[in-house]
């Protein structure tokens, strides 16, 4: 899954997830059951993980372009990354 996947999976979730859960709410206030809600709801879950959770084609729309390990090494500036870790002391009383 790419990035911009990524970002289509998650924006389709949060909607689908929002939208099942107004259905469920309707469904269940209408009928006057808590349990119609609850399926309903449960029902949206369901359908939300099937469609977000494997990896379909649509989410590969935009595939990465990496660099080859040869051209990297050629380069005339590489990026170092260097992590700062913050030193912290501790004070005994």
């Amino acid at each position: 899954m790419d990035w911009q996947g990524q970002k289509l999976c998650e924006q389709l979730m949060m909607i689908m997830l929002l939208g099942f859960s107004i259905l469920g709410f309707i469904a269940g206030y209408s009928t006057g059951s808590y349990q119609m809600m609850l399926i309903v709801y449960a029902a949206g879950v369901v359908i939300t993980t099937l469609i977000s959770v494997p990896n379909w084609g649509f989410y590969n729309r935009h595939p990465l372009k990496w660099l080859d390990p040869i051209e990297f090494e050629n380069s005339p500036n590489p990026e170092i990354l260097v992590s700062k870790k913050k030193v912290t002391k501790s004070v005994k009383k």
